[in-house]
């Protein structure tokens, strides 16, 4: 698959690991490349702030990896969401993993020698990249706290992990619920990710006229030839003049 060419028409939902940044042994281990921020930074001019990441990280985890660039983002698959006015939204209210929950996964990976417990302010994943062989006992734990058809809380599988998370998040609501403002609105989307909990995202992209990249289809596999993508973009965008986004008449 050959991804299309950006045009300025376009908005952008970006997933971090995996996507932008190349796995990590930990999540706090990950490598930003130097340049990725100036490249978000004229990416978001050029489309008018119409680019989002979202990711399973929290939204300062985000701003903490990729400063200076500040943006829109849906953090913790979408559990919260920072509008382009700066405008921090929580769509899932108070709901959090329990501690107990919390505290019966910490204690279970004392036993598991490079089982990481990564907290998060409303869910909590376990990463066993390190440990590759206690993927089942993780599988195991983490299961026998969330049922399937538990009414409040989900799994989020990726590389290498599983979180717990609020049912209500879903990276394909978060690309909905920008779409629908500014700057985003009447654009088309574009979400490229990576792993499991991108689908959602790609699918609403895809239902609301716009398109759902992988990583692997569409890159190789490869965050280097996403950021390498996303350069030509700003070359290719820089030479454009922006389009007439009038709103589309309608309800």
């Amino acid at each position: 698959m050959t991804p299309s060419q950006l045009d300025r028409a376009c908005t952008l939902f970006l997933d971090l690991d995996g996507t932008l940044l190349e796995i990590a042994a930990t999540p706090d281990s990950v490598v930003v490349p130097s340049d990725l921020p100036r490249l978000l930074g004229g990416l978001h001019l050029l489309l008018g702030g119409a680019l989002a990441i979202v990711t399973g990280r929290s939204v300062e985890a985000v701003d903490a990896l990729l400063t200076p660039f500040v943006g829109s983002v849906a953090g913790e698959h979408g559990a919260v969401l920072r509008h382009y006015d700066g405008r921090v939204e929580d769509t899932v209210g108070a709901r959090s993993v329990p501690l107990l929950w919390r505290e019966s996964l910490r204690v279970g990976a004392e036993h598991w020698p490079g089982v990481l417990v990564e907290r998060k302010p409303h869910g909590v994943a376990v990463h066993y990249r390190l440990a590759p062989q206690r993927g089942g006992d993780v599988q195991r734990a983490v299961r026998a706290l969330v049922r399937p058809d538990h009414r409040r809380f989900r799994l989020f599988e990726a590389h290498a992990a599983v979180e717990i998370g609020p049912r209500a998040a879903s990276k394909g609501r978060a690309v909905e619920r920008l779409m629908a403002d500014p700057p985003f609105h009447g654009r088309r989307p574009l979400f490229i990710g990576d792993d499991e909990t991108d689908e959602a995202g790609m699918a609403a992209a895809r239902a609301l006229g716009g398109e759902g990249l992988l990583v692997a289809e569409a890159f190789d596999g490869e965050p280097a030839a996403v950021r390498a993508w996303l350069a030509r973009g700003v070359e290719v965008l820089a030479r454009r003049p922006p389009p007439d986004l009038a709103p589309a008449s309608g309800p």
